[in-house]
């Protein structure tokens, strides 16, 4: 077993908590869900935020709506580039698993695909 990090990304329409709610559950559902990771292989997981993103916190969502209670869990926000993509959700959660860094599936939804083309399941 390794330990690897799984990238992710969404973008919302409208900073507000249920597109945050929304956006996060499905986010973290599709990469669980496509990495088969169950939630006790989770080491922990670093949500950035653009600083358009400020009506809730989606640690809140993983916690409420998949039960990532014992989950170390932290939000910062991302560093304003001029350009740079907005409202737009940004995950690294580090787990531990048995796939290699080749077959770990990244996910970036919505416009984030945007982000990396070359890795990213839409």
């Amino acid at each position: 077993m390794h330990t690897r990090g799984i990238r992710g990304a969404i973008t919302i329409n409208n900073n507000t908590k249920e597109e945050i709610e929304k956006a996060t559950v499905e986010l973290l559902s599709d990469m669980l869900r496509l990495n088969h990771i169950q939630k006790e292989e989770i080491s922990h997981i670093i949500f950035t935020l653009t600083n358009d993103i400020d009506a809730d916190f989606p640690p809140k969502y993983a916690r409420q709506r998949l039960g990532f209670d014992y989950v170390a869990m932290i939000c910062s926000n991302e560093i304003p580039v001029e350009g740079s993509m907005p409202l737009c959700i940004r995950v690294l959660m580090v787990v531990n698993t048995i796939l290699t860094q080749k077959e770990i599936q990244h996910v970036y939804l919505n416009n984030a695909i945007n982000l990396r083309p070359d890795i990213g399941i839409k």
